[in-house]
């Protein structure tokens, strides 16, 4: 009867977590006049923004050397992508791109990942297995990390009762 109540409780409060986390997360905005990259080895820092919009000319002059015919090219066919992907307002418009930044900005895979842990303490290896399952690309290293320690804990706590209890046995 104990254990009907437990399978019932936690079948339940699976249930609740999986909708807490039909919700999908939202990569957080950034902004391309915030993000700053070291230009040449003079230790000078341009912003994305400016990056996108700077001529050849000015580029040389901040990196103290002069670009052969490829890096130009180069250059010019990433500065087409770059705008491309920056929206008047400054935003990153791409996904890929802000989900990069906002990675390196400390954005939705940094932290404490509640659902991913219950999976993980709770459902034991069928939780982590969910946590590789459910496709949130957002948040799943986090999740599956999350998940992977939650089943950590649970396994060391479990041990360690099991030890008190093989302790006390006469």
């Amino acid at each position: 009867m104990l254990f009907m109540k437990k399978l019932i409780f936690y079948c339940v409060l699976f249930l609740m977590t999986l909708g807490l986390s039909a919700s999908t997360p939202v990569v957080p905005s950034v902004n391309a006049h915030q993000i700053m990259i070291p230009v040449g080895k003079t230790g000078k820092n341009i912003s994305l923004a400016e990056l996108s919009r700077i001529s050849e000319s000015e580029l040389e002059a901040l990196t103290g050397r002069k670009m052969n015919f490829s890096e130009r090219l180069s250059f010019k066919l990433s500065q087409k992508k770059m705008r491309k992907s920056i929206a008047e307002d400054g935003t990153i418009n791409k996904k890929k791109y802000a989900k990069f930044f906002a990675k390196k900005t400390g954005g939705p895979e940094v932290g404490f990942h509640g659902l991913g842990f219950i999976l993980g303490f709770f459902l034991g290896l069928i939780g982590v297995l969910l946590a590789y399952v459910i496709n949130d690309d957002a948040d799943k290293k986090n999740r599956v990390k999350w998940a992977w320690i939650g089943y950590g804990i649970s396994v060391v706590i479990t041990l360690i009762i099991v030890i008190a209890i093989v302790a006390s046995l006469p």
